[in-house]
């Protein structure tokens, strides 16, 4: 296993310590900490070290049964997403972090999700001589015109030298995610001040808005650079030709918030939901003129983990509390109701996944209730994404999950998904088992020496999820297959791959 930096959020710590210190070692020893390796630094490590790969080829997907693997390609993926155009519904777009290689990763269906094809996202030039920089973090959404907007982070890297610096990214494709011929890069600071991490986009779709088209993408950052740190959004309405970034949580604070998840509302009401691990609260804002000013930050709801926890199934890093956000858009009963879902702890002192939901503009919430089914024995649920179907308003969150575990560790892990068809007063049961086959991060599958799948990701941060008109497509990341090393590839490893589903 490469040596590890651990990585402080507070203020710019990490960065100071990405620049001068990167072979320290250092690592997450308590379970509930506020600390975090973020899900680049290792790649970065292993492409330091081993070279990056090239092209990743001619890659198509290949179906096991119900689950189709998108990604197959020589190499791990991780952190996966994924979104459909509202108007051909048929039509999907995914994205991946790449780990053995520099670019990010997206992906195209245009018969809903049965095959896939695959395309490499641009980058921009390296900072400095010899140095390199590449994508992280995907993100995307369908706007109404049939645009898909593919938002990720870019960090540079001097040779040997730790950190130049990060900016963002959002590519413009208008033929489904097959190509995307434009991109705007943005929002660049140096890297000794700040850190743009966990970016999520969003676009209004509402045929009444007033703001309709509008790209939004949020994400935090560390203290310090131009508008300092915390929660920030920028907001397109030139369909990503420019973006205009503004500060979203307390404007003067120094910024100690993660995983800012954005959500549109039918009328063009734009919400942000973050976790806010100070204060140790799911927290939220919203605005009603397009981004352009912003109410005081609510409380969702507190919680019991600050940050993230090491749980048995992820064998190299902890599973990260961030919420996701929608908003039913559909015209049912609860046309206009915000949800939000996380994850936390339980009495079982296991991960659970949670939601909450508000009629009023979110300025209060229900009581926030476990999605899944509940057991009696300990069982692990983390990387969980949402999505309310705009046809049906049904609300569906997807996660990992340990219940078929048979090594008596919480080591196996499946993707499921549960749904709510009454506005997430009732969830239904059981949860529907989305993934055909297990995956465990600790298993080698006879390839030696190792001691579990590591690439400095596992299944990174989060996964995605989108649904409409009854139908759902989870995408997430499995270690279900091995490497066969007479394929022609580079290095004979355990892949992680991309999966996804069509889930009715």
């Amino acid at each position: 296993m490469n040596t590890k930096l651990r990585f402080s959020i507070f203020l710019g710590l990490a960065l100071t310590l990405l620049a001068v210190a990167s072979s320290t070692g250092l690592r997450q020893a308590d379970a509930q900490n506020t600390s975090h390796d973020p899900t680049w630094w290792d790649k970065y490590q292993f492409i330091l070290n081993n070279g990056s790969d090239g092209n990743a080829g001619t890659t198509t997907s290949v179906s096991f049964g119900t689950n189709v693997d998108v990604s197959n390609e020589c190499g791990p993926q991780s952190e996966t997403f994924i979104t459909i155009d509202p108007n051909k519904t048929k039509t999907l777009a995914a994205g991946s972090n790449e780990i053995f290689r520099l670019p990010m990763r997206g992906y195209f269906s245009s018969n809903g999700g049965t095959s896939w094809g695959g395309v490499d996202l641009p980058l921009p030039p390296a900072k400095s001589k010899s140095g390199i920089d590449f994508g992280s973090d995907p993100t995307l959404a369908f706007d109404s015109r049939g645009s898909v907007f593919y938002g990720y982070i870019v960090v540079f890297f001097a040779k040997g030298n730790g950190i130049n610096g990060t900016e963002m990214a959002v590519a413009r494709s208008t033929d489904g995610g097959k190509t995307y011929p434009t991109t705007t890069f943005f929002d660049f600071e140096n890297g000794t001040n700040h850190f743009n991490d966990k970016p999520m986009i969003t676009a209004d779709q509402n045929p009444g808005s007033p703001f309709r088209d509008n790209v939004y993408i949020a994400w935090d950052a560390a203290s310090g650079g131009s508008i300092g740190g915390g929660v920030r959004l920028a907001t397109s309405s030139d369909h990503g030709a420019t973006f205009t970034t503004t500060r979203v949580d307390d404007p003067s604070g120094p910024g100690r918030s993660i995983g800012a998840s954005p959500g549109v509302g039918p009328n063009g009401e734009l919400y942000v939901s973050w976790n806010d691990y100070a204060a140790n609260a799911i927290v939220f804002n919203r605005s009603f003129d397009g981004g352009q000013t912003w109410s005081n930050p609510t409380t969702i709801s507190p919680k019991r983990l600050p940050f993230d926890l090491r749980i048995p199934a992820e064998s190299f890093r902890g599973a990260l509390v961030y919420p996701s956000l929608d908003v039913d858009r559909s015209t049912g009963i609860h046309r206009g109701r915000i949800y939000c879902s996380w994850m936390d702890l339980t009495a079982l002192n296991v991960t659970d996944i949670f939601v909450s939901y508000s009629d009023d503009n979110g300025a209060t919430w229900s009581v926030a209730a476990p999605v899944t089914d509940q057991f009696l024995f300990p069982v692990d649920r983390f990387n969980h994404w949402m999505s309310v179907d705009p046809v049906t308003g049904d609300v569906n969150v997807a996660f990992y999950d340990t219940r078929n575990d048979t090594t008596g560790s919480r080591y196996q892990t499946d993707y499921y998904l549960a749904r709510s068809t009454d506005g997430g007063v009732t969830w239904n049961s059981p949860d529907i088992r989305v993934s055909t086959a297990s995956s465990n991060e600790h298993d080698c599958n006879g390839i030696f020496p190792c001691d579990g799948i590591n690439y400095g990701n596992q299944q990174g941060d989060y996964e995605g999820l989108v649904s409409s008109g009854g139908v759902s497509y989870p995408v997430w990341t499995d270690s279900r297959r091995q490497l066969d090393p007479s394929s022609g590839c580079r290095r004979p490893f355990l892949m992680e791959e991309v999966f996804t589903a069509k889930v009715k």
